[in-house]
């Protein structure tokens, strides 16, 4: 039995919450990087553990893999509650959490399936694939804002505790419209994520896994 955790991965995608959730527990972990995006041979390191192909993968000290973000960050937390990164079951709060946590990947994250590639759905033709990316960054600015009017937080989303759902609604803001959109749409969680990004625990991982550059609020952590 392997003592560390294996992330399939990739710098500023849906693994980095899954690893931020590690860096915070303490638990060892090595990422192997597959920016699935790049082609066939990024695809093959991940097919062995996720036929679809597709980041993040977590594989288990005891063997076991799981995929699908949201999954992994919910399963994380839940086997290590000393840590308080998600309401237990009977916390008047876990309807809200499990709601928010399934939200996201539904709504949101989903379309960047079809806006790192529109012509998978429009075709070859570049009006088409720029209507595709249009409207799906209106959808993903629709949901949340959405997701806002519906949220009271405090500190953070839930409450005054630091969750798993923060990391992802951090990380999952920056891509697409990125930043500036979000915080136009969802002024009561762009409180939150300015927070999460400033998190002194968290400081040497962002610089390692998802950078701010300089100005990647309106351009992305690439520049």
């Amino acid at each position: 039995m392997n003592s560390d955790y294996t992330i399939y991965g990739a710098l500023g995608s849906g693994s980095v919450p899954v690893e931020a959730t590690l860096t915070l527990l303490g638990q060892p972990y090595k990422v192997v990087e597959a920016p699935t995006w790049e082609g066939q041979a990024q695809q093959a390191k991940v097919a062995p553990v996720n036929p679809m192909k597709q980041i993040p993968a977590l594989v288990t000290p005891q063997g076991e893999t799981i995929t699908e973000s949201a999954a992994i960050l919910i399963w994380l937390a839940d086997n290590h509650p000393q840590a308080g990164l998600a309401p237990t079951i009977g916390d008047p709060r876990r309807g809200q959490f499990l709601r928010w946590m399934t939200f996201i990947p539904a709504s949101i994250y989903s379309l960047f399936w079809v806006r790192d590639e529109p012509s998978r759905l429009a075709g070859p033709d570049p009006e088409a694939q720029g209507r595709v990316k249009a409207a799906t960054a209106d959808r993903i600015a629709d949901c949340w804002a959405m997701m806002d009017a519906q949220v009271e937080p405090r500190t953070y989303i839930l409450g005054d505790e630091l969750s798993v759902l923060d990391l992802y609604v951090a990380v999952v803001s920056r891509w697409g419209s990125r930043r500036v959109r979000f915080y136009e749409r969802a002024p009561k969680m762009a409180q939150v994520v300015r927070r999460v990004d400033a998190d002194p625990r968290l400081a040497e991982f962002w610089e390692r896994r998802f950078p701010f550059v300089d100005g990647w609020e309106s351009k992305g952590a690439s520049g």
